[in-house]
């Protein structure tokens, strides 16, 4: 048994994670789906903070981390790389797909996995890892002077040490043409203790964004409000990007309680996005159209700064198309077709027979 002091140290909770069925069984009962899952063989990386699993009494927060069988079977449609990003690496470590801003893959290590991961492919596996000094990333940055946004993310770079993470910012801010360095994290609703007084200061320093990511309510937890305060506290501008789950949190009650909660941390929602056909993602996957119909809504019934853009990431790396009404898409048997910033079509796949 852990002693208080330990459980509450983020260093502790990324050493005892949950990454077995034997570790999960000691939280939570598996219902049959779900040990079919560690029967079969689990597709991509398993893992959960000890803090997180004992959320998982909650149904939609367990359906997000703790594998089924389901997600072992691949439709049509889906992809390992939905988004093309491999189609863009200048670099070991780099995704340059728009012209201005770049994707810096700082590490492939979460403490906890999400079922529907865009990056299933290569998160929680270390032969994929990126191993710095990024030498080769940070040089293509310096001599591409168009660059003006960095996005780091992974995995996620909040569970890299202090001085790595000073480091690496230290060295984005000094290349002049970087106006806006963002970092993309789960970190403070799985291992909210990681957001330390330190943590902060570093992030002040360099004037680090935080794209959050939260896709329900009962995320929301003290800990969680805490740190994200704390963050605030030091002057740290937060928005949250959350993905539209079914049998999660796709009603309307759940979107407007997650959002005013949010924002009652500062925490901006900014994206609602479609799920991402990865592979094995279909049971997570509503019709683009109820995504529609949530977002028409939400616009008719709460703040205007609780709401965020809907929108869809264009598979094969058309980037995010945002859609407020059903005339954005056109229907082509089982896809959509949307349109993205530079006038291309897209598809992505969306069956008749999803449903809601």
């Amino acid at each position: 048994m852990a002693s208080e002091a330990s459980d509450l140290d983020w260093k502790w909770q990324i050493a005892n994670r949950i990454t077995t069925r034997h570790q999960l069984e000691e939280h939570i009962r598996l219902e049959e789906e779900e040990r079919a899952a560690f029967d079969a063989g689990i597709p991509f990386s398993f893992a959960i903070t000890p803090y997180y699993a004992a959320r998982l009494v909650h149904p939609a927060l367990r359906r997000t981390v703790v594998p089924t069988i389901r997600e072992g079977k691949a439709m049509t449609g889906e992809l390992a790389d939905p988004l093309g990003e491999e189609n863009h690496r200048v670099t070991p470590e780099l995704i340059h797909t728009y012209p201005d801003k770049v994707l810096f893959l700082a590490t492939t290590f979460c403490s906890t996995y999400c079922r529907y991961c865009t990056r299933s492919r290569m998160v929680g596996k270390p032969t994929a890892a990126a191993r710095g000094p990024y030498e080769d990333t940070f040089r293509y940055i310096e001599e591409h002077e168009s660059i003006r946004d960095v996005l780091v993310s992974g995995g996620d770079p909040l569970v890299m040490t202090d001085a790595v993470i000073d480091g690496l910012l230290g060295r984005l801010r000094s290349i002049p043409h970087v106006r806006t360095i963002r970092i993309g994290s789960k970190v403070p609703a799985v291992l909210p203790m990681r957001i330390t007084e330190e943590l902060c200061a570093i992030l002040r320093r360099h004037q680090a964004w935080l794209s959050l990511h939260f896709i329900h309510p009962a995320e929301l937890a003290p800990e969680t409000r805490d740190a994200c305060r704390r963050l605030s506290d030091h002057g740290i501008g937060m928005v949250s990007q959350t993905v539209l789950l079914k049998g999660v949190n796709d009603d309307v009650e759940t979107l407007t309680d997650l959002f005013y909660g949010l924002l009652e941390i500062n925490v901006k929602p900014y994206y609602l996005l479609q799920c991402d056909p990865v592979k094995g993602s279909a049971h997570f996957r509503t019709a683009v159209g109820k995504g529609i119909e949530l977002i028409r809504a939400l616009h008719g019934r709460i703040s205007g700064l609780a709401i965020p853009q809907y929108v869809i990431d264009a598979p094969g790396g058309g980037g995010k198309v945002p859609l407020l009404g059903n005339e954005q898409i056109r229907r082509d048997g089982e896809e959509i077709v949307i349109i993205n910033h530079e006038g291309k079509e897209f598809r992505y796949p969306d069956p008749t027979g999803s449903g809601a």
